[in-house]
């Protein structure tokens, strides 16, 4: 059956309705389109590895946080001794 379809007068038929859907202008571009996607298809196929992921790149510094020392917590009463200071100026 698909050899039936693939006789010269089916093709130049179909040749010549493509010719008149898209347009002299736009028939080389779909061939050449096509002919990209099948080449890429096939040596999509026939490739031996898979695609590989690489790790996250470590950072050689250590994080902020770790640097900095730890401060004790202020009290509510020198938190706000600053405040005072700064409405009165």
């Amino acid at each position: 059956m698909l050899g039936e379809l693939l006789q010269p007068q089916h093709l130049l038929l179909i040749l010549v309705i493509a010719l008149l859907v898209f347009g002299p202008s736009k028939l080389p571009q779909i061939g050449a389109n096509m002919g990209k996607t099948i080449r890429e298809f096939k040596s999509a196929l026939s490739a031996q590895d898979e695609v590989k992921v690489a790790a996250p790149k470590q950072s050689a510094q250590p994080e902020p946080a770790a640097q900095q020392p730890v401060q004790p917590a202020q009290t509510s009463a020198q938190a706000e001794a600053p405040k005072q200071e700064q409405k009165s100026a």
